[in-house]
This record gives C-alpha cells, structure tokens and sequence, in this order.
C-alpha cells in the first residue's frame, strides 16, 4: 500500500496549488484527478466562457463601427468553427499546464481516476488504496437539473456542453436568468442566435439589488434577448426539430419553442459518488460537505476546498482557501473563510463588479448609512468610448466612514471594483478613496467624485 503524506482528491483550482506548497514542505503527495485537470474553471467555466464572450464583443463592437467613423464593408460575419478553435486553444493552454506541472512536480505522484473513500484516511483508485494523515478534497460541481415533466426526454445544454459546441443555435431557449445563463444568453446574441431566457423569479440576478436587475433586463433586452421573468417551466418536450417549454405565467400558460436548451438553474457538488459516509465526512442537505472556518471538515486531518464545500462558487473563493489551508498549516498564520469579504462578477457586456454587501442587505442591517450612485455615461472614459449603459453605487457605514459594499455595473467595472475592495480589506475609511489623485482619463478615477455624493440611505 503506497503511504503518502498528504492526498488531494481534484485538480482544480485549489489542488494543485496545495501540492506545490506541500511538496516544497517536504510533504510526500498523491493528487487524483478522475477527468479534465485545471477543474470546472479551466475547462468549462471561466476560460472557455471568458474567451467566448471576447469573440462575441468583437462581433458586436464590429457591427457597431459605423459609430465609430469606422466603415466596414458588407455584413459581419462570425465564423463558429473558428470561435470554437481559438477557444479550444486557450482552454488547451491552461489545462495542459496545469497537468504538466504536477505530472513533472518532484515529490507528487499524479493518479488519473476515481477517487473513492473507503475509510477516514484511505482512499481508493484503479483498483490500489492510498492511505495519508491528510487528505484534501477539491471536487468542484455541475450543473444541477431542476426536475421538469419531460426535460429527461429531450436534449439539452449545460455550462460544460455549451462550451463544446461549433455551430449557432437558431434560437436558443436559456432556463435560468442569473449568471451563467446571462453569459451565454448575450454571447449567442451576439453571434447571431435569437435568443430567449425564461426565469422562474420576480427578476434577473435576484442577489442583487433591483436596479442592477433592471438595467442588466435593460440592456440585454436592446440587444434584441427574450426576457421572461416570473416565468414557470412545468415542462418540456420534443416537436420535430424544435424543443418547445411549456411556461406558466400570471396570465396563464404558453409555450415558447426553441432549437436548443441550455439550463442554467443552478450547481451541485460532485460528492455524491465520493463514498464520503464510509470516511464519516458529514453533508448538508444539498450535498455540500459540512467545514469551519479554517475548512476542516467533521474527520480530523480531512479539509475541503472549492466549490464542493458551498463556502463560495467562485475561482477566486476556491483559490482563497488554497491560502487560507496553506497559511495555517504550513505558515503558522491564521486565516479563516470569514474575515474574506464577498466579492465576484457577471460578465456580460457592461459587466458588473460586486463587493460587501448589497443595498438590500444594509438596509435589513438597520445602521445608519450612506449611499452615493453615479450614471456611467456621466463618466468621461465611458462617454470617449461611447459604452455608458449601467452606473455605480457604494454604501458606507455613516459612524465608522467604512465602506460596507459597492456595485459597478458599467464599463470596466469588474476592474474597478477592487479600488473599492482593497480599501474595504484595509479597513480604511472611504476617505482614503476620496483624497487619492487618480489617473485621468479612466473610470476609477470617478470613483472619489461619487464619494463626494454620498447622502444618507432613506
């Protein structure tokens, strides 16, 4: 029985990472990876979505050239084959790197199947069993299928297929209005499909406050998408070459036909097949394993890390608890999941940066506070360049002068908000922020203008 130090179940963003501290420890490791290396981000998530919607604002911003002075002769055209390649290459990139340097990590030995517990602290794969004092486990997630009267008889797209395809739907119907189906509802716009989301709420992105949901509905409804909210799917079925969604509303029920289905109405942890009960590492009701603060999990020596863990749904979480596990166990520096503040993006065309807390949110705290919000196209940067949709919004504690959360929806805004961030994780006071010199001509720099308006939340 081969004897490790340490075994890492997955190789996604936060495993291999672990290796490499572990193995620079003098840590014997063994890192399992039953599929894709580089995980749910690398290979069906963040790059490939990423790299799609590139293609997609050429496309737009080519159409839109005439605005510009810039004459483009005949129609803009997008070749999908082509689309698929280059995005097969950047995917192709990443993925082999990551594999490549654990394969070639001295001190690592790299299983390629399976992993399954069979004890606290043994795991099986291919048929050989692998014991270690520590084992930790970065899973990731898929797509969670709602159960709908005939979605198991018709075919349908989730995140991972819709980024192996090469052709353009005619009109794909998306289930889900939140951010994986808004991604991919604007890119295939915007690669020529005709496009319809259908999502079961009062609104798009319900975590956020209503005006951003608004003016998202907005612009992806100039752009000529579908968008049906407060919208019931009570079932699908198959009609020649279409596939047709039977959708209850306050006006009754219709039906909406497509020639694909992507559903995109949530995530579930990959621990159901991990035999998790033989090793006695507790779950929640979804699935999601059971960790504290410091990401151990029920069994001593057992940590889990990512997405499996339902401590965030992100690269930059699972990439934070890589630090936060290697900080208190190879450094001596204590870190937790709660002193990280939330923060993440949706990447459609304006896109939006989010961090701390939502409108919403400060107004249930009840603490007096303070807000300013500010028209993009009253940014000079976005008026130059001619991308004004969307506007910003920050909320600070009125006592402390504290920053409590921001929204940039507009252009560049998942950039932007990290001038915000850094200053909320130094526990400064928004001042800091206002008296900066910032770089003219750029978004950040109105940053300090629209702290100069701010006015108590009502």
């Amino acid at each position: 029985m081969p004897d490790y130090d340490a075994i890492i179940i997955g190789a996604g963003q936060s495993g291999p990472a672990l290796a490499r501290r572990l193995v620079t420890a003098g840590r014997k490791v063994a890192i399992i990876e039953r599929k894709l290396f580089g995980g749910t981000c690398v290979n069906t998530g963040c790059t490939p979505t990423k790299t799609l919607v590139a293609s997609a604002y050429i496309a737009h911003m080519a159409r839109r050239a005439g605005d510009y002075g810039v004459r483009i002769e005949g129609s803009v055209d997008v070749d999908m084959k082509a689309v698929k390649a280059r995005e097969d290459a950047v995917v192709a990139f990443y993925r082999n790197g990551v594999e490549r340097s654990l394969k070639t990590l001295r001190g690592c030995a790299v299983y390629e199947g399976h992993a399954r517990f069979v004890a606290g602290k043994k795991v099986a794969v291919n048929g050989s069993e692998l014991e270690a004092e520590q084992i930790f486990i970065n899973v990731g997630a898929r797509a969670a299928i709602p159960p709908i009267p005939g979605l198991d008889k018709v075919p349908y797209l989730t995140n991972s297929s819709m980024v192996d395809i090469d052709f353009l739907p005619s009109h794909l119907l998306i289930l889900g209005g939140s951010y994986i189906g808004l991604e991919f509802a604007q890119t295939y716009r915007r690669f020529g499909s005709e496009v319809t989301v259908i999502e079961y709420g009062p609104r798009l992105i319900a975590r956020e406050d209503e005006d951003v949901s608004q003016a998202v509905a907005g612009f992806l409804e100039e752009e000529g998408i579908d968008v049906r909210v407060d919208s019931k799917v009570i079932g699908v079925e198959k009609q020649g070459n279409s596939i047709a969604a039977k959708v209850e509303t306050t006006g009754g029920v219709s039906q909406i036909a497509g020639s694909h289905l992507l559903v995109a109405t949530g995530r579930r942890p990959n621990t159901d097949d991990l035999g998790l009960d033989k090793a006695g590492i507790a779950t929640d009701a979804r699935g999601y394993i059971r960790v504290d603060d410091e990401l151990r999990t029920s069994v001593a020596g057992v940590w889990a890390m990512g997405d499996c863990n339902g401590r965030g749904a992100f690269t930059h979480t699972s990439w934070n608890d890589f630090e936060i596990v290697a900080a208190n166990l190879l450094d001596n520096d204590q870190r937790r999941v709660s002193d990280r503040i939330t923060a993440y993006a949706l990447y459609t065309d304006p896109p939006l940066g989010r961090a701390g807390m939502t409108e919403a949110e400060v107004r249930k705290m009840g603490k007096p506070a303070l807000i300013a919000t500010m028209a993009m196209k009253d940014v000079m940067r976005a008026y130059e360049k001619d991308e004004t949709k969307g506007f910003m919004k920050i909320l600070v504690d009125r006592d402390s002068k504290q920053i409590l959360g921001a929204a940039f929806l507009g252009l560049e805004g998942d950039e932007v908000i990290h001038c915000v961030l850094d200053v909320m994780y130094a526990k400064a006071p928004y001042t800091v922020i206002q008296r900066a010199m910032h770089i003219h001509p750029t978004v950040s720099e109105f940053i300090p203008t629209l702290i100069e308006n701010l006015k108590p939340l009502q």
